[in-house]
């Protein structure tokens, strides 16, 4: 059975590096012969808040359902996006927080261990690219938006392992160093790790 893999781009613009990394594994994992699923947050039709009264978010969007649909689908996820203050952008968390609900993701029964993970049986892979060289990140200020995503939000819902690739820092990088990037991101698609 081929391997089926969901690409999701957590950044606002399709056309940016994000965007080229995300093509990049997309193309890498189909012709290494996995079956792939791609979704752009940005292009997607939801309402990133989802507030509609204290402790009540609305129905998901049709949108929301497609991802979510995928998601059960997949057996492995790839994140594609930029660190921005330390973590995640707006827009993908607000995608994090319609799509990875309740009843979806993650059930809190009334007993111990008060959380059940749904999404077992999956893995992940967070590509991640930032101005902030990754030592630093990662050493001094602890990589917080890392520790949320794999941590708080995948593993809690039962998606392990998740590897990260963290590239930076973007601003200073030349040319070459992005095709270095690019390549091991083509390598990563091969093996759809």
């Amino acid at each position: 059975m081929k391997k089926r893999v969901l690409v999701i781009l957590g950044h606002p613009r399709a056309d940016s590096f994000c965007g080229v990394l995300a093509d990049t594994y997309t193309r890498a994992a189909t012709e290494a012969g996995a079956e792939v699923r791609r979704v752009d947050v940005s292009a997607l039709d939801f309402d990133p808040l989802g507030v509609k009264g204290e402790n009540h978010a609305p129905p998901p969007e049709s949108d929301i359902l497609s991802v979510q649909s995928d998601i059960r689908w997949a057996r492995h996820l790839v994140f594609v996006y930029p660190i921005w203050w330390g973590t995640v952008p707006a827009l993908l968390k607000g995608f994090l927080e319609r799509t990875f609900a309740a009843g979806f993701a993650i059930d809190f029964p009334e007993r111990p261990p008060y959380y059940a993970p749904l999404l077992k049986g999956r893995s992940a892979r967070l590509i991640t690219t930032m101005n902030t060289p990754p030592l630093i990140y990662r050493w001094l200020l602890r990589a917080p938006g890392h520790n949320v995503m794999k941590h708080a939000v995948l593993q809690l819902c039962g998606i392990k392992p998740v590897r990260i690739t963290a590239f930076g820092p973007i601003r200073s990088s030349t040319p070459a160093s992005r095709e270095k990037w690019i390549a091991k991101v083509r390598a990563m698609g091969r093996r759809r790790r």
